[in-house]
């Protein structure tokens, strides 16, 4: 009995607990109503996509994303949502959204490429200079027009430049976004051909096409000098004006003393390309560059400055320490036809057609032991000319007719065992009657008048003035040959010039 009283208590407790709990279960809150905003971009460039198709399930009304990739969707009756986005060339995205208590629910949409390869750019269109254009200069501006772009994109370029027969595509700009670029520096008389490459944000290439223009023929220049940048000479040539100044040699060698030969249509020229000083030749436009000599130029202070073109241009003059080495302009043919006196190198030298006679400078071990020489082409009839006089002497160039030889002197009669110059000055002594005329009487206190050379009608003399510190930039000078009057600066940063 008592069993049975207990099991029935416990059975009325059981009944009342769980009405308890039924009485007080939490009450569902009503979603009402919401709205939905989002934006939708591109999943690679993150740029916003216009115009793209937003629906949801369940259904309600449909829409399409602005210029700015945003969309609103309101008011919309709470609840959860799929929301499905879809454009032409993307990957149809979906996303869940649950909307409740009048709230606004934002949302963001990346939508992915379906294939990449159809949003690269397209090529670009050719301005300037027309394609297979000619007599186009050596420094000119390549122009392209840009592709349509893509709503949200921007592009770039690389432009690729190289010579014809050069299989070796030179970069010349890359990432740029203007449509411009300039190429200079360029070789006379040379087909280019140039090609632009687009590129957009998402990485995607398009190769334009390949056009081609080819530069002018290099104009009449008679002037050739060396200058130096950097610590490196090169030679460069010039019609007289500062403007047309033209680059002929650009390795990373010293090359300078150029002489034209007397046909004009090669240079001569010295180069350290190698180890040793060599003889070089090239065109008058800096084409076809080829060394001369397999035997160097050497000897006592000289850094490449002894040879000479011979009267018809067939041949080269030059010095090797104590021998006086005749070569072929194709370098062949290579003969000695002289020896220097014992002690003694040659150095610097002049040929000329009156006479068929050389006029050749020869040095002692000290660069101040200077003498100048004549004798004949065949190396015969050796016959001092000059003695060895206090300071430098040194440049003999015979003048047009062959009567008379130029040559430089230091007056101060200073003998510095580095060479240095006080007072250099240019002087021309009549062979005949040893007649001596100072042409430096309007030169420049502290400054020396170096490596002249007449012009080819013989009523000029191009030369060097330079400070006699060591220090300064030298520039290349003209005055009358008579008198040295009408002193004329014609290149700045100039020196060792030849005039043809």
């Amino acid at each position: 009995m008592l069993k049975a009283t207990a099991t029935l208590r416990l059975f009325c407790a059981l009944l009342f607990f769980i009405g308890f709990t039924a009485c007080n279960e939490d009450t569902i809150e009503p979603l009402g109503e919401g709205s939905i905003e989002g934006e939708i971009r591109d999943a690679d460039t993150s740029e916003p996509l216009a115009g793209v198709a937003v629906t949801s399930n369940p259904a309600t009304s449909a829409i399409a994303s602005d210029e700015e990739g945003r969309f609103l969707i309101e008011p919309i009756a709470g609840g959860n949502y799929t929301l499905l986005a879809r454009k032409s060339g993307y990957k149809t995205e979906s996303i869940a959204v649950a909307v409740k208590n009048d709230n606004r629910t934002s949302v963001t949409i990346l939508m992915v490429p379906e294939n990449p390869a159809t949003f690269a750019p397209g090529p670009p269109t050719l301005v300037q200079p027309s394609d297979n254009a000619p007599n186009q200069n050596i420094s000119l501006t390549l122009k392209w027009q840009s592709p349509e772009v893509r709503s949200g994109d921007s592009l770039t370029y690389n432009v690729y430049l190289y010579e014809s027969g050069v299989a070796e595509k030179k970069l010349l700009v890359q990432n740029i976004r203007d449509t411009t670029a300039v190429a200079s520096n360029l070789k006379f008389n040379t087909t280019y051909f140039w090609q632009v490459t687009v590129r957009n944000k998402r990485g995607a290439v398009t190769n334009g096409p390949v056009w081609s223009f080819t530069t002018h023929a290099m104009p009449v220049t008679r002037y050739v000098f060396a200058r130096e940048e950097e610590g490196n000479y090169d030679i460069y040539s010039s019609d007289g004006t500062a403007e047309n100044v033209f680059r002929l040699t650009s390795s990373f060698s010293r090359e300078w003393w150029p002489v034209i030969s007397p046909i004009r249509d090669r240079i001569a020229y010295s180069s350290n390309v190698g180890t040793d000083i060599h003889i070089y030749t090239m065109n008058r436009d800096g084409a076809e560059k080829r060394q001369l000599t397999t035997i160097p130029i050497a000897g006592y202070h000289n850094q490449g400055i002894g040879f000479t073109w011979s009267p018809d241009g067939g041949q080269l003059l030059y010095a090797h320490y104590d021998n006086l080495y005749l070569i072929n302009r194709n370098g062949t043919g290579l003969k000695l036809i002289a020896k220097a006196p014992a002690g003694r190198h040659f150095r610097m030298m002049d040929w000329t057609a009156v006479g068929d006679r050389i006029v050749v400078q020869t040095i002692g071990s000290n660069v101040n032991d200077s003498e100048i020489y004549l004798m004949n082409s065949d190396g015969t009839n050796m016959t001092l000319l000059v003695d060895n006089l206090p300071g430098r002497v040194e440049s003999p160039t015979f003048s047009v007719d062959g009567r008379s030889v130029m040559y430089t002197r230091d007056v101060a009669g200073f003998e510095n065992a580095a060479g240095r110059q006080l007072d250099a000055q240019i002087f021309i002594k009549n062979i005949e009657t040893s007649r001596i005329t100072n042409l430096s009487n309007g030169k420049p206190d502290g400054s020396n008048d170096l490596f002249p050379r007449f012009s080819s009608d013989g009523s000029k003399i191009i030369f060097t003035n330079a400070p006699n510190d060591g220090v300064g930039t030298g520039s290349v000078w003209m005055m009358d040959v008579l008198n040295g009057r009408n002193r004329v600066r014609l290149f700045e940063n100039a020196t060792m010039p030849d005039y043809k």
